[in-house]
């Protein structure tokens, strides 16, 4: 509860005018006309009242939050139930093989110039031994979700499944570390948690889910919201701060749930919509980052977000 008081996809690829990434004889679309076609897509069904869209779109954040948003969108739309996702030779090496007829999740990989690269290494005087890679757009490549895939078993480790374990001290840290106090009061009742810029108070004596899931509700409002020069209404905003909260919590594995309705992120203006889709994600994708083992408080740069085509189950390469 609240205190009372980038576009990554801008290179052109080709892609079918459907929402999904296009074979050679599709029409083309730009990369930005990709986005707005599968946030239309996502209108159109919370419009219809099929807000299990949006969820899955959500979920699909929770699983692949190291992903660039138009990538998040892609294994959405194509295969909702999608919960881990790597090219064919990541499964190989993994001991598990694709399903035969099993039709690959389309998304985009980095196009690296190597000679711009070479060029910028014998240019660059500063910095001469490690010259930074230029991006040159984005080429279709492809994955498949676990459930396309038979074999060894995954590991394990670090999953969990309906407790918080480290993450929510880690969470606490994190909150912290952003120069955010943390109290815990009685008089915010019934309200399970308040942010006041600079100041989160949390209702005692909540189990270690709830107090995890408030947590994060708060602390984004405190990034998006008391940190922001964006101006939203109150209901934006709480939508938004649950959002963020419902994945990062499906993330570290809670059975996360909402009563809230996402078309109140829609107000008639598509722009809008993903300019609030990409901040949940920003900042989910923030969070997260800091509360893994070993993460970095320090958010990732959009290059970083384009996974590669062996890319690890549910992570960036």
């Amino acid at each position: 509860m609240e205190d009372q008081s980038n576009n990554n996809l801008t290179n052109e690829v080709t892609f079918v005018s459907n929402g999904t990434v296009s074979d050679k004889d599709s029409k083309p679309a730009s990369a930005k006309q990709l986005i707005r076609e599968n946030i239309q897509y996502l209108i159109a069904q919370l419009e219809a009242g099929h807000s299990e869209a949006f969820t899955a779109f959500l979920d699909a954040m929770a699983h692949f939050h190291n992903y660039s948003f138009g990538n998040v969108l892609l294994i959405a739309r194509q295969r909702p139930t999608a919960t881990h996702v790597a090219g064919m030779r990541t499964w190989n090496q993994l001991g598990r093989r694709v399903k035969r007829g099993e039709r690959g999740i389309a998304i985009l990989a980095p196009m690296i110039s190597k000679r711009r690269m070479e060029q910028q290494k014998t240019t660059d005087t500063a910095d001469s031994e490690s010259p930074k890679p230029v991006l040159r757009g984005f080429r279709r490549v492809y994955v498949w979700d676990e459930s396309q895939t038979e074999g060894a078993p995954l590991p394990t480790l670090g999953e969990t499944t309906g407790e918080v374990g480290a993450s929510l001290d880690r969470l606490r840290e994190f909150v912290a570390d952003r120069g955010i106090q943390l109290e815990y009061r009685e008089d915010i009742a019934p309200a399970l948690g308040m942010s006041y810029g600079g100041r989160i108070a949390l209702l005692p004596g909540q189990s270690e889910p709830e107090e995890f899931t408030a947590l994060v509700h708060e602390t984004a409002h405190e990034l998006l919201h008391h940190r922001s020069e964006r101006h939203t209404d109150k209901t934006v905003r709480e939508t938004e701060a649950e959002a963020v909260a419902f994945v990062v919590a499906r993330a570290v594995g809670l059975n996360a749930s909402t009563s809230i309705s996402y078309i109140q992120l829609y107000r008639g203006d598509a722009e809008l919509l993903i300019e609030s889709l990409e901040v949940v994600q920003q900042t989910a994708s923030l969070i997260l980052t800091a509360i893994e083992p070993g993460g970095s408080a320090q958010p990732a740069t959009a290059d970083s977000q384009f996974p590669t085509t062996e890319a690890a189950p549910g992570a960036a390469a």
